[in-house]
């Protein structure tokens, strides 16, 4: 007799499992997969079209957007360092051919001084660099 029982109960449950899914089947098994699950009965409706529609848009859209960070923003931020580079060493060899500092003309709109800067001895901006700036001090 309790082994009819047990019988009757594991096969209630086993029908009820059957018609109403535990939570535990509802739930993504392949996350971020590439396949979508085909929808029947209940679940096909318009809400779970469109949002299987959108899940398949964003791993195309997320894949693109992959493909290009790796394969273009990648070698052209190369291509731009070495084009940077090359400038910058084109331009110092450029100053290697100007005369010295001390012998350049100073024209009348360079290193305008009204009144000293408060910082150093006064004479020298704050952004200033020995390499390239010179101011002739009046005599």
């Amino acid at each position: 007799m309790v082994r009819q029982q047990l019988l009757q109960r594991a096969s209630a449950l086993t029908t009820r499992n059957a018609l109403q899914p535990s939570l535990r089947n509802t739930a993504p098994r392949r996350f971020a997969s590439g396949e979508m699950p085909k929808l029947t009965g209940a679940a096909d409706n318009a809400f779970n079209r469109e949002r299987m529609a959108v899940k398949q848009h964003a791993a195309g859209s997320s894949d693109l957007w992959r493909k290009l960070s790796l394969y273009v923003a990648v070698p052209s931020l190369i291509i731009a360092a070495i084009n940077a580079k090359n400038l910058w060493d084109e331009h110092w060899e450029h100053w290697e051919h100007l005369p010295p500092l001390e012998d350049r003309i100073e024209y009348d709109y360079m290193n305008i001084r009204t009144k000293k800067f408060f910082w150093g001895d006064g004479d020298k901006t704050l952004f200033w660099n020995d390499k390239v700036n010179y101011h002739h001090k009046d005599e």
